[in-house]
């Protein structure tokens, strides 16, 4: 007797390579499995604004990489001792404007060079509810404390959605037409607004990248993260404590799910390996021996050099340079 409904990993036309770059956009949940490639020694791009969540910021942030357009100095504000920008999570904010600018402006040329080679854009939407500055009528990424006020709350149409990510997938390929485009669902529960804002949120959603996917069937995917924690898992064991992420364990399920639709047999085999070989260079010996840590430590360079010469297009990720420079 069955008591579970698995997914089974969906039927694709990409598989990407180990040496494949990629970008996330959207969620904290890119964030995730952002970390994930990164451990794996992918070459991810990820969240280079910050986690953002609604898809007409999603939409606005693509076209500023797509332009490299900087953000302006006039248009950072100052909240809570930070300078901010709307079109920025606050893990950009800073307590000096000029390095504020600076950083964000660095991530925005970083990421605008790092689409022309990119393979996947992964784009992963967290709710329909967006936030609109009056002041401007500028829908925000991040209310960074602004007091509420100053905004109108409202949910995106399916029309509007759909209108924003179609001007989104067309801008990519025009970018770089060798981009697949793969939209997600986010699991993370929008539960401030009540679960039934949420439930509406999410649905609105996923009807409006159906939309997309059928306009652009050649280059756009869907990957069911939502669906394998809500109909697959299904269980609050797999929530961390907050009943809002998923648990580290659900986590690591959907990237192995990932794995299994969208890397190769050697790009697996890659990842497994990169795996453990940055835990090593991770770990940090417990022994007070400085002969034992020493001889460790020369045995890491060993097998990170040993890595290199089979996958020399993963020297320059800063765990690796540090060790090989």
């Amino acid at each position: 007797m069955n008591f579970r409904t698995e997914i089974k990993p969906p039927e694709n036309r990409l598989k990407l390579r180990h040496s494949d770059a990629v970008m996330l956009l959207g969620s904290c949940f890119s964030d995730n499995i952002g970390e994930k490639m990164r451990e794996g020694m992918m070459h991810a791009t990820v969240n280079p604004f910050g986690p953002i969540y609604n898809p007409l910021s999603i939409a606005s942030s693509v076209k500023r990489i797509i332009t490299g357009e900087r953000i302006a100095g006039m248009t950072l504000f100052l909240q809570s001792g930070v300078w901010n920008s709307f079109a920025f999570h606050s893990r950009y904010s800073m307590s000096s404007k000029d390095d504020a600018l600076d950083l964000m402006n660095s991530n925005i040329a970083q990421a605008h060079e790092a689409l022309k080679s990119c393979r996947m854009v992964i784009i992963t939407l967290g709710t329909a509810v967006v936030y609109r500055l009056l002041s401007t009528g500028e829908v925000v990424s991040n209310c960074h404390k602004v007091p509420q006020h100053e905004f109108s709350r409202e949910m995106a149409s399916v029309h509007e959605i759909t209108q924003a990510l179609n001007e989104t997938v067309e801008a990519l390929h025009g970018y770089n037409p060798e981009l697949q485009i793969v939209f997600t669902i986010s699991p993370i529960r929008h539960i401030a607004d009540g679960l039934d804002t949420n439930s509406l949120s999410k649905a609105m959603l996923r009807v409006a990248v159906n939309n997309v996917i059928n306009a652009h069937k050649d280059y756009t995917e869907y990957f069911p993260a939502y669906e394998i924690v809500m109909d697959d898992l299904r269980d609050y064991r797999f929530y961390a404590t907050d009943m809002v992420h998923p648990s580290d364990v659900a986590v690591e399920y959907i990237w192995q799910t990932f794995q299994a639709t969208y890397l190769d047999d050697r790009a697996a085999q890659a990842v497994a390996r990169c795996e453990r070989v940055m835990k090593r260079i991770m770990h940090r010996p417990m022994s007070k021996n400085k002969e034992v840590v020493d001889r460790f430590n020369a045995d890491t360079r060993v097998v990170v050099g040993n890595l290199v010469k089979e996958y020399p297009y993963i020297e320059n990720i800063r765990e690796i340079k540090n060790l090989i420079d």
